[in-house]
């Protein structure tokens, strides 16, 4: 794993630091380069919550391209005071809460915003992402309208599940990553004449 830095944006170059251990599952340049190329200008502006924030690599990537605000949930205690020191390294931290939570007790609750991109990127072979979709299957507000969820998992956890509000529109494998993104679905027109 080489070091981890912001690739583009106003914290472009800046070196992050890395939470030591395998509690986290931090993403390759190559892999958070296509996310973003793929994300493109929907960055801009945006609220972003990071489900399991790690080292905050991909809430800061995208306050660094223009998002407008990032929830970091965590509840690594290492893992949060390395998020912390990355947004101040990157002077992002006027953009961004950590929040030292439990990601499923905070998807459970009534929260007052909805996000219009969750990223989800727990530790891996857990079926956490699993447990998240299904969470969130339940609390469908927590999207904005026009807002999109993204699983990154290694491509062997991958089970094909049905969700009521949301379905998968596109499927991205970049070697042992895989990147799974879901909309809400449209509620179905009843066509009568």
């Amino acid at each position: 794993m080489g070091t981890l830095r912001v690739i583009s944006g106003s914290a472009k170059g800046i070196r992050l630091k890395t939470v030591p251990g395998k509690s986290t599952r931090p993403i390759t340049d190559l892999v958070k380069e296509s996310l973003f190329n793929i994300l493109g200008n929907e960055v801009l502006d945006i609220q972003i919550l990071d489900l399991f924030g790690g080292t905050g690599a991909v809430g800061i990537e995208a306050l660094s391209r223009g998002a407008a605000a990032a929830t970091f949930l965590e509840t690594n205690w290492q893992a949060v005071r390395i998020i912390q020191q990355n947004l101040e390294a990157t002077h992002l931290s006027d953009k961004a809460v950590v929040v030292h939570q439990d990601a499923f007790k905070f998807l459970s609750s009534p929260q007052p915003e909805s996000f219009d991109l969750i990223y989800i990127a727990p530790p891996q072979y857990k079926a956490m992402w699993q447990k998240a979709m299904l969470l969130l299957d339940q609390n469908p507000k927590l999207l904005s309208d026009n807002g999109q969820i993204i699983v990154q998992i290694n491509p062997l956890e991958w089970v094909d599940e049905h969700y009521v509000h949301f379905n998968e529109f596109d499927r991205r494998k970049y070697g042992d990553t895989l990147l799974v993104f879901f909309e809400k679905s449209q509620p179905s027109k009843d066509i009568t004449n």
